[in-house]
Protein backbone atom coordinates (compact mmCIF):
# COMPACT_ATOMS: atom_id res chain seq x y z
CA UNK A 1 0.00 0.00 0.00
CA UNK A 2 1.15 3.46 -0.53
CA UNK A 3 0.12 6.93 0.90
CA UNK A 4 -0.43 8.13 -2.91
CA UNK A 5 0.58 6.96 -6.57
CA UNK A 6 1.72 8.61 -9.42
CA UNK A 7 -1.51 9.68 -10.31
CA UNK A 8 -1.79 11.91 -7.17
CA UNK A 9 -0.67 15.50 -8.17
CA UNK A 10 -2.81 17.62 -6.84
CA UNK A 11 -2.07 19.56 -3.52
CA UNK A 12 -4.02 20.12 -1.00
CA UNK A 13 -4.52 21.89 2.61
CA UNK A 14 -6.36 19.55 5.22
CA UNK A 15 -5.95 18.38 9.11
CA UNK A 16 -4.17 14.93 10.02
CA UNK A 17 -3.68 13.19 13.25
CA UNK A 18 -0.09 11.62 12.89
CA UNK A 19 0.06 9.70 16.02
CA UNK A 20 -2.41 7.85 18.77
CA UNK A 21 -2.23 11.80 20.94
CA UNK A 22 -5.17 12.33 18.46
CA UNK A 23 -4.24 15.60 17.98
CA UNK A 24 -4.87 17.44 14.82
CA UNK A 25 -2.37 19.60 12.71
CA UNK A 26 -2.48 21.56 9.23
CA UNK A 27 -1.19 19.49 6.67
CA UNK A 28 -0.56 19.27 3.09
CA UNK A 29 -1.15 16.00 1.18
CA UNK A 30 -1.75 14.64 -2.26
CA UNK A 31 -4.70 13.86 -4.42
CA UNK A 32 -5.45 11.55 -7.79
CA UNK A 33 -6.49 13.62 -10.74
CA UNK A 34 -10.12 13.36 -11.43
CA UNK A 35 -10.55 10.67 -13.62
CA UNK A 36 -13.30 9.43 -15.93
CA UNK A 37 -15.75 8.30 -12.79
CA UNK A 38 -14.50 11.29 -10.89
CA UNK A 39 -15.67 14.31 -9.59
CA UNK A 40 -13.93 16.84 -7.88
CA UNK A 41 -15.39 18.98 -4.72
CA UNK A 42 -14.71 21.83 -3.23
CA UNK A 43 -15.19 21.01 0.34
CA UNK A 44 -17.36 23.28 2.56
CA UNK A 45 -18.19 21.88 5.21
CA UNK A 46 -17.52 18.35 7.31
CA UNK A 47 -19.18 16.97 10.15
CA UNK A 48 -17.25 15.39 13.22
CA UNK A 49 -18.35 12.00 13.77
CA UNK A 50 -17.20 9.88 17.20
CA UNK A 51 -16.04 7.51 14.91
CA UNK A 52 -12.99 10.26 14.01
CA UNK A 53 -12.18 9.93 17.52
CA UNK A 54 -11.52 6.59 18.06
CA UNK A 55 -9.52 6.96 14.28
CA UNK A 56 -6.97 9.57 15.64
CA UNK A 57 -6.14 7.58 18.76
CA UNK A 58 -6.46 4.41 17.29
CA UNK A 59 -8.52 2.74 19.57
CA UNK A 60 -9.32 -0.31 16.97
CA UNK A 61 -5.88 -0.36 16.65
CA UNK A 62 -6.51 -0.16 12.88
CA UNK A 63 -5.60 3.44 11.74
CA UNK A 64 -2.87 4.42 9.11
CA UNK A 65 -0.94 7.52 10.36
CA UNK A 66 -1.21 10.07 9.11
CA UNK A 67 -4.70 10.10 9.53
CA UNK A 68 -7.02 12.79 7.85
CA UNK A 69 -10.97 11.97 9.17
CA UNK A 70 -13.78 13.40 8.07
CA UNK A 71 -17.03 11.37 6.62
CA UNK A 72 -19.76 14.45 6.55
CA UNK A 73 -18.88 16.32 3.82
CA UNK A 74 -20.59 18.54 1.94
CA UNK A 75 -19.46 20.79 -0.83
CA UNK A 76 -19.63 21.39 -4.44
CA UNK A 77 -18.51 20.34 -7.53
CA UNK A 78 -16.04 21.92 -9.51
CA UNK A 79 -14.89 19.35 -12.14
CA UNK A 80 -16.76 16.56 -13.37
CA UNK A 81 -15.47 13.21 -15.08
CA UNK A 82 -16.19 12.27 -18.61
CA UNK A 83 -17.97 9.68 -18.18
CA UNK A 84 -20.69 11.15 -14.92
CA UNK A 85 -24.01 12.05 -16.34
CA UNK A 86 -25.91 12.60 -13.29
CA UNK A 87 -23.41 15.69 -12.21
CA UNK A 88 -22.45 18.58 -12.91
CA UNK A 89 -20.26 21.43 -11.98
CA UNK A 90 -21.60 23.77 -9.24
CA UNK A 91 -24.11 21.11 -7.85
CA UNK A 92 -24.51 20.73 -4.25
CA UNK A 93 -23.25 17.49 -3.52
CA UNK A 94 -22.32 15.26 -0.34
CA UNK A 95 -20.06 12.05 1.00
CA UNK A 96 -20.46 9.98 3.78
CA UNK A 97 -18.63 7.60 4.98
CA UNK A 98 -18.05 4.78 1.40
CA UNK A 99 -15.59 5.20 -0.56
CA UNK A 100 -15.14 2.49 -2.94
CA UNK A 101 -16.91 -1.27 -3.11
CA UNK A 102 -16.05 -3.97 -5.82
CA UNK A 103 -19.48 -3.25 -7.85
CA UNK A 104 -19.27 -6.83 -8.92
CA UNK A 105 -20.84 -9.09 -5.43
CA UNK A 106 -24.56 -9.69 -4.91
CA UNK A 107 -24.52 -6.94 -2.48
CA UNK A 108 -23.31 -4.48 -5.09
CA UNK A 109 -25.77 -5.63 -7.90
CA UNK A 110 -28.67 -5.27 -5.06
CA UNK A 111 -27.60 -1.63 -3.90
CA UNK A 112 -26.69 -3.04 -0.70
CA UNK A 113 -22.73 -1.92 -1.52
CA UNK A 114 -22.19 -0.68 2.36
CA UNK A 115 -22.10 -4.71 2.91
CA UNK A 116 -19.26 -5.35 -0.07
CA UNK A 117 -16.57 -7.77 1.57
CA UNK A 118 -14.72 -5.07 0.12
CA UNK A 119 -15.87 -1.61 0.99
CA UNK A 120 -13.13 0.86 1.58
CA UNK A 121 -14.03 3.87 3.92
CA UNK A 122 -13.79 7.52 2.99
CA UNK A 123 -10.66 8.09 5.24
CA UNK A 124 -8.29 5.04 6.40
CA UNK A 125 -9.45 2.90 3.59
CA UNK A 126 -7.08 1.32 0.76
CA UNK A 127 -8.60 2.81 -2.50
CA UNK A 128 -8.66 0.84 -6.10
CA UNK A 129 -5.27 2.37 -6.91
CA UNK A 130 -3.97 0.99 -3.88
CA UNK A 131 -3.73 4.13 -1.76
CA UNK A 132 -4.81 5.25 1.55
CA UNK A 133 -8.10 7.52 1.61
CA UNK A 134 -7.74 10.83 2.85
CA UNK A 135 -11.44 12.11 4.45
CA UNK A 136 -13.07 15.78 4.42
CA UNK A 137 -11.17 17.31 7.31
CA UNK A 138 -9.29 18.94 3.87
CA UNK A 139 -10.47 21.82 1.09
CA UNK A 140 -10.36 19.48 -1.86
CA UNK A 141 -12.33 15.91 -2.08
CA UNK A 142 -12.08 13.84 -5.25
CA UNK A 143 -14.82 11.23 -5.10
CA UNK A 144 -15.74 8.25 -7.66
CA UNK A 145 -19.51 9.88 -8.55
CA UNK A 146 -21.14 6.19 -7.30
CA UNK A 147 -20.50 7.38 -3.66
CA UNK A 148 -21.37 10.94 -4.45
CA UNK A 149 -25.08 11.72 -3.28
CA UNK A 150 -27.33 15.18 -4.22
CA UNK A 151 -28.08 17.75 -1.52
CA UNK A 152 -31.19 18.70 -1.69
CA UNK A 153 -31.59 22.80 -2.60
CA UNK A 154 -33.99 23.05 0.72
CA UNK A 155 -31.22 21.77 3.39
CA UNK A 156 -28.44 24.10 4.14
CA UNK A 157 -25.02 23.01 3.80
CA UNK A 158 -23.53 22.92 7.21
CA UNK A 159 -26.50 21.01 9.12
CA UNK A 160 -26.65 18.56 5.65
CA UNK A 161 -23.46 17.47 6.87
CA UNK A 162 -23.65 14.87 9.68
CA UNK A 163 -27.01 13.62 7.70
CA UNK A 164 -24.10 11.77 5.61
CA UNK A 165 -23.32 9.73 8.76
CA UNK A 166 -25.56 10.06 11.70
CA UNK A 167 -28.75 10.42 9.83
CA UNK A 168 -28.13 7.47 7.10
CA UNK A 169 -27.43 5.59 10.08
CA UNK A 170 -30.46 5.82 11.42
CA UNK A 171 -32.53 6.09 8.98
CA UNK A 172 -31.51 2.83 7.53
CA UNK A 173 -33.50 1.22 10.64
CA UNK A 174 -36.61 2.68 10.71
CA UNK A 175 -36.48 1.76 6.53
CA UNK A 176 -35.10 -1.80 7.70
CA UNK A 177 -38.64 -2.30 10.29
CA UNK A 178 -40.75 -0.73 7.68
CA UNK A 179 -41.26 2.16 9.99
CA UNK A 180 -41.28 4.83 7.55
CA UNK A 181 -45.04 4.26 6.00
CA UNK A 182 -46.45 2.26 9.42
CA UNK A 183 -47.59 4.64 11.65
CA UNK A 184 -48.35 4.40 15.58
CA UNK A 185 -45.98 2.43 16.75
CA UNK A 186 -43.93 2.94 19.83
CA UNK A 187 -40.52 3.39 19.55
CA UNK A 188 -37.06 3.55 21.96
CA UNK A 189 -34.47 5.46 21.35
CA UNK A 190 -31.26 4.65 23.62
CA UNK A 191 -29.06 7.66 24.12
CA UNK A 192 -29.47 11.78 23.37
CA UNK A 193 -26.48 12.98 20.97
CA UNK A 194 -25.78 13.06 17.53
CA UNK A 195 -27.48 9.95 16.45
CA UNK A 196 -30.35 9.97 18.87
CA UNK A 197 -31.10 13.51 18.25
CA UNK A 198 -32.05 12.75 14.36
CA UNK A 199 -33.25 9.52 15.39
CA UNK A 200 -36.44 11.16 17.37
CA UNK A 201 -36.57 13.47 14.71
CA UNK A 202 -37.32 10.42 12.21
CA UNK A 203 -39.66 9.10 14.61
CA UNK A 204 -42.33 11.87 15.01
CA UNK A 205 -42.07 13.02 11.43
CA UNK A 206 -43.19 8.70 10.37
CA UNK A 207 -45.93 9.49 12.82
CA UNK A 208 -44.62 7.08 15.54
CA UNK A 209 -45.02 7.53 19.54
CA UNK A 210 -40.91 8.35 20.55
CA UNK A 211 -39.86 7.25 24.27
CA UNK A 212 -36.33 8.65 24.89
CA UNK A 213 -33.97 6.36 26.94
CA UNK A 214 -31.43 8.25 29.25
CA UNK A 215 -29.07 8.09 31.94
CA UNK A 216 -29.39 11.49 32.47
CA UNK A 217 -32.20 13.14 33.73
CA UNK A 218 -31.00 16.50 32.65
CA UNK A 219 -31.29 15.68 29.02
CA UNK A 220 -35.68 15.10 29.98
CA UNK A 221 -36.60 18.85 29.09
CA UNK A 222 -34.90 18.95 25.92
CA UNK A 223 -35.87 15.80 24.56
CA UNK A 224 -39.51 16.97 24.78
CA UNK A 225 -39.65 20.45 24.07
CA UNK A 226 -37.06 20.78 21.50
CA UNK A 227 -37.22 17.63 19.60
CA UNK A 228 -40.70 16.36 20.10
CA UNK A 229 -39.88 12.81 22.07
CA UNK A 230 -43.44 12.17 24.00
CA UNK A 231 -41.61 10.15 26.79
CA UNK A 232 -38.84 9.90 28.66
CA UNK A 233 -37.16 7.05 30.66
CA UNK A 234 -34.40 7.36 33.11
CA UNK A 235 -32.43 4.13 32.31
CA UNK A 236 -31.03 4.44 35.89
CA UNK A 237 -34.24 4.03 37.59
CA UNK A 238 -35.05 0.53 38.13
CA UNK A 239 -38.93 2.03 39.10
CA UNK A 240 -39.04 3.83 35.77
CA UNK A 241 -37.86 1.08 33.78
CA UNK A 242 -39.75 -1.45 35.67
CA UNK A 243 -43.45 0.98 34.82
CA UNK A 244 -43.00 0.60 31.39
CA UNK A 245 -41.94 -2.89 30.50
CA UNK A 246 -43.36 -4.71 27.40
CA UNK A 247 -44.38 -1.04 26.41
CA UNK A 248 -42.20 -0.81 22.80
CA UNK A 249 -42.28 -2.23 19.67
CA UNK A 250 -38.97 -1.45 18.45
CA UNK A 251 -35.51 0.26 20.18
CA UNK A 252 -32.60 1.85 18.54
CA UNK A 253 -29.42 1.89 20.16
CA UNK A 254 -27.23 4.61 19.40
CA UNK A 255 -24.90 4.44 22.76
CA UNK A 256 -21.44 4.32 22.13
CA UNK A 257 -19.91 3.37 25.12
CA UNK A 258 -20.22 -0.18 27.33
CA UNK A 259 -23.68 -0.78 28.60
CA UNK A 260 -25.85 -3.99 29.08
CA UNK A 261 -28.74 -4.65 27.25
CA UNK A 262 -30.58 -6.51 29.62
CA UNK A 263 -32.29 -4.13 31.21
CA UNK A 264 -33.09 -2.25 27.54
CA UNK A 265 -35.06 -5.76 26.31
CA UNK A 266 -37.04 -5.83 28.96
CA UNK A 267 -38.80 -2.90 27.47
CA UNK A 268 -39.77 -4.95 24.27
CA UNK A 269 -43.11 -5.94 23.96
CA UNK A 270 -43.21 -9.95 22.79
CA UNK A 271 -41.30 -10.23 19.41
CA UNK A 272 -39.91 -6.96 19.48
CA UNK A 273 -36.39 -5.73 18.55
CA UNK A 274 -33.65 -3.66 19.57
CA UNK A 275 -31.06 -2.41 16.80
CA UNK A 276 -27.37 -1.25 17.34
CA UNK A 277 -25.91 1.39 15.58
CA UNK A 278 -23.49 2.44 18.56
CA UNK A 279 -20.39 0.96 17.86
CA UNK A 280 -18.63 0.53 21.80
CA UNK A 281 -14.82 -0.34 22.09
CA UNK A 282 -15.54 -3.35 24.02
CA UNK A 283 -18.03 -6.38 24.17
CA UNK A 284 -21.38 -5.18 25.23
CA UNK A 285 -23.53 -7.90 27.82
CA UNK A 286 -26.12 -9.42 26.69
CA UNK A 287 -28.11 -11.75 28.95
CA UNK A 288 -30.14 -14.43 27.06
CA UNK A 289 -33.16 -14.71 29.11
CA UNK A 290 -34.96 -10.86 27.81
CA UNK A 291 -34.62 -12.13 24.61
CA UNK A 292 -35.85 -16.31 25.05
CA UNK A 293 -38.73 -14.99 27.39
CA UNK A 294 -39.51 -12.58 24.72
CA UNK A 295 -39.03 -14.02 21.53
CA UNK A 296 -37.17 -10.81 21.27
CA UNK A 297 -34.46 -10.41 18.39
CA UNK A 298 -30.89 -7.78 18.83
CA UNK A 299 -29.65 -6.76 15.83
CA UNK A 300 -27.47 -4.01 14.19
CA UNK A 301 -26.82 -2.14 11.34
CA UNK A 302 -23.92 0.14 9.73
CA UNK A 303 -24.58 2.82 7.65
CA UNK A 304 -27.08 3.07 4.75
CA UNK A 305 -26.26 2.25 0.84
CA UNK A 306 -25.69 5.23 -1.92
CA UNK A 307 -29.87 5.11 -2.71
CA UNK A 308 -30.77 4.62 0.89
CA UNK A 309 -28.70 7.66 1.51
CA UNK A 310 -29.94 10.01 -1.19
CA UNK A 311 -33.35 8.55 -0.07
CA UNK A 312 -32.80 9.98 3.39
CA UNK A 313 -31.39 13.17 2.20
CA UNK A 314 -34.45 13.73 0.09
CA UNK A 315 -36.99 12.94 3.14
CA UNK A 316 -34.97 15.14 5.06
CA UNK A 317 -36.08 17.94 2.74
CA UNK A 318 -39.41 16.78 2.61
CA UNK A 319 -40.16 16.99 6.15
CA UNK A 320 -37.34 19.56 7.00
CA UNK A 321 -35.56 17.94 8.94
CA UNK A 322 -32.01 18.83 9.84
CA UNK A 323 -29.06 18.00 12.41
CA UNK A 324 -28.82 20.59 15.44
CA UNK A 325 -25.18 21.68 15.06
CA UNK A 326 -22.36 24.08 16.59
CA UNK A 327 -20.22 25.21 13.88
CA UNK A 328 -16.21 25.69 14.43
CA UNK A 329 -13.89 26.99 12.73
CA UNK A 330 -10.56 24.81 11.44
CA UNK A 331 -8.53 25.76 14.44
CA UNK A 332 -10.95 25.10 16.88
CA UNK A 333 -11.32 20.88 15.57
CA UNK A 334 -9.40 19.58 18.47
CA UNK A 335 -11.29 21.40 20.87
CA UNK A 336 -14.43 20.18 19.02
CA UNK A 337 -12.98 16.32 19.07
CA UNK A 338 -12.16 17.12 23.31
CA UNK A 339 -15.64 18.04 23.69
CA UNK A 340 -17.27 15.29 21.95
CA UNK A 341 -15.91 12.87 23.96
CA UNK A 342 -17.17 14.38 27.23
CA UNK A 343 -20.72 14.59 24.92
CA UNK A 344 -20.73 18.54 25.20
CA UNK A 345 -22.31 19.19 21.96
CA UNK A 346 -25.66 19.65 20.99
CA UNK A 347 -25.69 17.53 19.15
CA UNK A 348 -23.01 17.84 16.16
CA UNK A 349 -19.91 19.81 15.69
CA UNK A 350 -19.28 20.86 11.90
CA UNK A 351 -16.20 22.77 10.36
CA UNK A 352 -16.38 25.23 8.61
CA UNK A 353 -14.02 23.87 5.94
CA UNK A 354 -14.36 26.75 3.25
CA UNK A 355 -14.03 29.72 5.72
CA UNK A 356 -15.89 31.56 3.90
CA UNK A 357 -17.86 34.86 5.40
Amino acid sequence: MAQTTPNHTQTVSGWAAHDSSGTITPYVFKRRENGKNDVTIEILYCGICHTDIHHVKNDWGITMYPVVPGHEITGLITKVGSDVSKFKIGDRVGVGCLAASCLKCDFCKQEEENYCDEIQLTYNGIFWDGSITYGGYSKMLVADHRFVVKVPDSLPMDAAAPLLCAGITVYSPFKDHNLLESPGKRIGIVGLGGLGHVAIKFGKAFGHHVTVISTSPSKEKEAKERLGADDFIISTDPEQMKSKFRTLDFILDTVSAHHSLGPTLELLKKKGTLMLVGAPDKPLDLPAFPMIFGKRSVKGSMTGSMKETQEMLDVCAKHNIRCDIEVVKTDQINEALDRLARNDVKYRFVIDIAGKP
